[in-house]
């Protein structure tokens, strides 16, 4: 199995057509504790009977626990105790904070156990189960909550049973194994532990920030040279000879390539913008760009399915996985910055072969009206017709662009169409899908940042025969030819589910080191920060 499968296996890791998501409320979901499964008390020698004043701070969930376990201290076993402790010590290995979870107070106290005093030792006792549920929490879903981070985020929290979780871990004396159970497994999230160990391993950098006017290319001489190789020999893609020039010579030229590999940018050696502006993160920079990922991944759903596709947004490609094999791979076109498309997972509902396509009102304002205006002929030239708002047709000298909100604009079917010649419809707020497209040149391009917010998928045929191989019916190429030689709008319904997964990360780590990639809606050092606030 290649890297890339084992990748894919283990994850959960239109400039000026497309489609536009409009905002839409945020739908506020909290972690749900359930305390859905009815155990015994724990039972433990030396247990202290605790009185309900000491519960006027604690959440329902833990007062709910305690009453489970008729209101008596359950942390009484040194061993259980300093699992916890051990587990908050090491948290920073999964890119979390010790002091988030009180680690200096429960230490210390822990330490003195023995000499607490009954009422210190019960309050201890609180602080150890509410740690426990925090750190679970955070661990299984994230310190943060996504969508009250963004209103274009669909990942909500997972439904953990906390109290059945902690009871379990109590009785069995396995604490340790409880939390690490609740960290995603993907090779993503672990590969990301493993670039955050080797990133703090790494001297500090130190560098001189590159300044290049234009670009170097190959067998240039300039100053910045010395800079780049300093660079490139840090991150390991350039072996440093005892002494430096100030040529761009063929070593050279090779390491630029391998660095452009591993962000994500043309690997044709010219050192231009991209690469300069790669090259200047330092590793602070990228360590909490690492963090940030890792976050990310706990947000994500742990079960993707059997058969799913995944997005990686900001490196513009979609990976279909089916039985645990990677077996088709496609360049994207994903939302510009001002458009960004949506991070969510949903299924295939349907699929609309010679699709129309009706103007959203984003791009109704920013795009159709202002052209249109200038020239009635955009109208015919793009295969547009105009409707009322009883749906009648209304030719172009009829039409007012000072009231152009009071119509609908329908775009015909077609190799015209800003669609394609089909659709990927499935379920989610914003509005958005994949589709086939009328610019196939865009993914020939490094930055595919260019839609509206919908995904555009080159050869999307070869991904649609998939989809439609495990329907009834024999959906074959043929019957799907012939449906298109039509240019009839149809819709295929689809009964076997395929998933999809529109995700967002920018850093991994594979086979050849750290891989970054452009942080194109510039969430990643905003995340980190509040990670940490």
């Amino acid at each position: 199995m290649t890297m890339l499968q084992r990748y894919c296996l283990l994850l959960v890791p239109m400039f000026l057509f497309g489609c536009k998501k409009e905002p839409a409320a945020i739908a506020d979901k909290q972690i749900v504790h359930k305390d859905t499964v009815k155990v015994a008390p724990l039972a433990f020698p030396e247990a202290i009977a605790i009185d309900s004043t000491y519960f006027t701070n604690s959440s329902d969930a833990v007062k709910q626990f305690y009453k489970n376990n008729l209101y008596k201290t359950v942390w009484t076993l040194e061993k259980d105790r300093s699992a916890l402790t051990e587990s908050i010590k090491n948290i920073e290995l999964d890119g979390l904070n010790p002091d988030d979870y009180n680690f200096s107070t429960i230490t210390e106290q822990d330490n003195n156990h023995k000499n607490l005093a009954e009422k210190d030792r019960i309050a201890n006792d609180i602080l150890h189960t509410e740690i426990f549920y925090k750190l679970a929490s955070h661990l299984y879903n994230g310190k943060l909550e996504p969508t009250k981070l963004y209103s274009d985020w669909d990942m909500y929290p997972k439904e953990i049973d906390l109290s059945h979780k902690l009871q379990y871990a109590l009785k069995n004396h396995t604490i340790l194994e409880s939390l690490d159970s609740l960290k995603p497994k993907h090779i993503v999230y672990l590969k990301l532990k493993d670039a955050l160990r080797k990133i703090e391993s790494m001297p500090n950098d130190n560098l001189k920030h590159i300044a290049v006017k234009d670009k170097l290319i190959p067998n240039d001489t300039n100053a910045a040279i010395i800079d780049v190789k300093k660079r490139l020999a840090y991150w390991g893609d350039y072996k440093k000879p005892d002494s430096l020039t100030k040529v761009y010579d063929d070593q050279t030229q090779s390491a630029v390539k391998k660095f452009q590999k591993r962000h994500g940018l043309t690997p044709d050696g010219v050192i231009g913008k991209g690469t300069v502006a790669a090259m200047n993160l330092s590793k602070a920079q990228r360590k909490k760009q690492i963090i940030a990922n890792l976050e990310r991944w706990r947000w994500f759903p742990r079960d993707l399915g059997e058969s799913y596709v995944i997005i990686n947004i900001p490196d513009f490609n979609l990976y279909l996985v089916n039985n645990n094999d990677t077996i088709q791979n496609h360049r994207v076109v994903v939302g510009r910055a001002k458009r960004r498309t949506p991070v969510l997972s949903s299924k295939f509902s349907n699929l609309v072969i010679n699709p129309t396509w009706t103007v959203p009102p984003t791009i109704l304002k920013e795009d159709l009206t202002p052209s249109a205006s200038r020239n009635l002929n955009y109208f015919a030239s793009t295969g547009i017709t105009i409707y009322d708002m009883k749906g009648n047709v209304v030719s172009p000298e009829n039409w007012n662009s000072g009231k152009s909100n009071n119509y609908r604009y329908v775009q015909k079917p077609g190799a015209n169409n800003s669609l394609g010649l089909i659709k990927f419809n499935f379920s989610n707020k914003h509005l958005v899908y994949l589709h086939d497209t009328n610019h196939r040149d865009y993914f020939k391009l490094n930055n595919r940042a260019l839609s509206s917010g919908c995904i555009r998928v080159e050869d999307p045929f070869k991904l649609s025969g998939f989809i439609l191989e495990k329907e009834e019916n024999n959906w074959s190429k043929e019957r799907v030819d012939k449906m298109i030689a039509s240019n009839k709008t149809q819709s295929i319904v689809l009964k076997k589910p395929t998933f999809v997964h529109q995700l967002y990360w920018t850093a991994w780590m594979d086979k050849d080191g750290f891989q970054f990639r452009n942080d194109i809606y510039d969430l990643d050092f905003e995340l980190y920060a509040k990670l940490r606030d």
